[in-house]
């Protein structure tokens, strides 16, 4: 069964880019990464083939990517301004990319 969460973080599209830059190009596991703004930051909707996949990328990549970006503009590494919530799947469909 497929993992998805949306996840609201305060970072603006200049430190996202800067974030993903730093991710390898293939994701195992990633079904589809949305992001989109939002009042006072970004969203992110992700679905993933298992929460494993997610949680091993994220530890792998996306953690330490994180970190090197906000460090570069003196922010600590906080999580309790990050707000996840876990959703259930229905159905994902993809279309082409754009």
């Amino acid at each position: 069964m497929a993992y998805a969460f949306i996840q609201d973080v305060p970072a603006n599209e200049e430190m996202y880019r800067k974030v993903r830059a730093l991710l390898p190009p293939e994701a195992p596991g990633l079904v589809a990464h949305i992001v989109t703004k939002r009042e006072g930051g970004l969203r992110y909707f992700d679905v993933w083939e298992s929460a494993e996949q997610w949680e091993a990328f994220r530890d792998a990549y996306v953690e330490p990517a994180v970190g090197e970006v906000l460090a570069s503009y003196g922010i600590p590494h906080d999580h309790s301004m990050v707000m996840t919530e876990t959703v259930d799947v229905v159905d994902v469909w993809c279309g082409r990319a754009h």
